[in-house]
């Protein structure tokens, strides 16, 4: 064997390992891609379906649990084409079953009490969390403006409900310790947290209604007795607050 026939069979043995480790290095970007693109998938899917069962359910509109359904399903159509060894098509049956239900009115979350610190902070980072969702759906093209305007307002009037919330429950505690200054002042910051949705006429009937219970406590504390059944009255109305067929979205017992 010549000389010049060695040199090419070594620059063909190159070549071929250069082809090889090159196709290589291709296979293994795409299978790296193909896992970061499938779990940032499961993360976003995990992540609507998270906010869908911790968010209070007296927060969660039809519109928003859509939404996070909505969510879900274009996460799992992405693992369906990635090909995901996660039980996807089990997903989509329950998001399924799920939005039929909110369609039909059928799906009842249980209300909860933000009456500590702690839940008021957890559920202030959900709602923070649902807030950056919306937006990322919004500048993905997955949702319209106006519908993206809509719910983000609302997410933002949930936030303030959540503060509020933590105000009321503790004017309670102050009451039932015969507290009534504490209460008066702990009714005014929660007036001031849902003054700040002043463009939600539920908002502003709240604000009413702790501007007269705010008044009550003022004559109580004058006269040195307590009405309770009227404490009892407005602690089942803000308890309903976001219920839909709560009473302050029936009428005014408060308005002047």
């Amino acid at each position: 064997m010549d000389t010049t026939t060695i040199v090419l069979l070594l620059a063909a043995i190159v070549t071929v390992s250069l082809v090889i480790i090159v196709f290589s290095q291709i296979r293994e970007k795409a299978r790296i891609e193909r896992v970061r693109k499938m779990t940032a998938q499961e993360d976003a899917y995990n992540k609507a379906y998270r906010l869908l069962t911790e968010i209070p359910g007296q927060y969660l509109t039809p519109d928003l649990k859509l939404l996070l359904l909505k969510r879900m399903e274009d996460a799992c159509q992405e693992l369906t084409a990635l090909k995901s060894d996660q039980p996807v098509k089990q997903w989509l049956e329950n998001i399924a079953q799920t939005k039929k239900q909110i369609l039909e009115k059928n799906d009842q979350r249980p209300p909860v009490k933000v009456d500590s610190p702690e839940k008021s902070t957890y559920i202030k980072e959900l709602l923070q969390a649902l807030f950056k969702l919306i937006e990322a759906m919004h500048k993905a093209g997955r949702i319209d403006s106006a519908t993206a305007k809509k719910n983000l307002k609302y997410v933002l009037f949930l936030v303030h409900k959540t503060h509020a919330d933590l105000h009321v429950f503790q004017a309670r505690d102050f009451i039932r310790q015969n507290q009534i200054r504490k209460a008066i002042h702990a009714y005014h910051l929660a007036s001031t947290e849902m003054g700040k949705s002043r463009d939600n006429p539920l908002a502003m009937k709240a604000v009413k209604s702790f501007r007269t219970r705010i008044k009550e406590l003022e004559e109580m504390s004058t006269e040195g007795k307590m009405n309770e059944e009227s404490h009892s009255k407005l602690d089942k109305e803000w308890d309903n607050f976001l219920q839909d067929d709560g009473t302050w979205k029936k009428k005014a017992d408060y308005d002047d």
